[in-house]
């Protein structure tokens, strides 16, 4: 399985044949912060995403959950810490019977 790519990447894809001038003119940024998230420097914060959508015609949350998309493989293949069992798996199944829908359950 390969990692999602970065958002940047898929911008600069979007924003071909527009200078990064022009389109951090056009959504209210400056050069330098386009110019860091199209070189994969920087991410997508949830107003440069709200941003993106209205300027681009996307539904609000595309490149949000892109990034934690990348974020997150990016995370797991660098994750190494050691990490303790809070729950038992036993207490995790009588929870769900239960009709709990948020169960915290951290494994190594």
């Amino acid at each position: 399985m390969h990692d999602p790519a970065h958002p940047g990447e898929v911008l600069k894809e979007w924003l071909e044949g527009i200078t990064v001038t022009d389109a951090a003119e056009k959504l209210g940024v400056t050069r330098l912060s386009l110019s860091k998230i199209l070189n994969e420097h920087s991410g997508i914060s949830p107003e440069m995403d709200l941003r993106l959508s209205k300027a681009l015609g996307t539904t609000p949350g595309f490149w949000y959950a892109m990034q934690g998309q990348w974020d997150m493989a990016q995370a797991k293949r660098k994750f190494r810490a050691r990490v303790q069992q809070i729950i038992s798996p036993e207490s995790v199944d009588a929870q769900r019977q239960a009709g709990v829908s948020e169960i915290l359950c951290v494994t190594a």
